[in-house]
């Protein structure tokens, strides 16, 4: 099954734009998913077991900072295509 997550990253220092750019790159790094970024937020698309393994990763790899929140919406559907 395909899927569409819709993320937004808000690491909580004053210093929060490099940690959002290496979380993009990061994702960007899996050959097998779609990422497109917007100002508001980053899309991923991609088989379901793929893209959750991923995120699992990429956003244990962010927890890594103090006081990070991502917020998500996860739809069982493509919407890149």
């Amino acid at each position: 099954m395909r899927i569409s997550v819709e993320i937004s990253y808000y690491p909580l220092n004053q210093e929060f734009i490099p940690p959002i750019k290496d979380f993009i790159g990061r994702v960007k790094k899996y050959p097998e998913l779609v990422v497109k970024t917007n100002t508001m937020s980053t899309q991923v698309f991609g088989e379901y077991t793929a893209v959750m393994n991923a995120l699992t990763v990429e956003i244990g790899k962010s927890f890594e900072l103090p006081s990070s929140v991502f917020v998500m919406k996860i739809i069982n559907a493509d919407l890149e295509k």
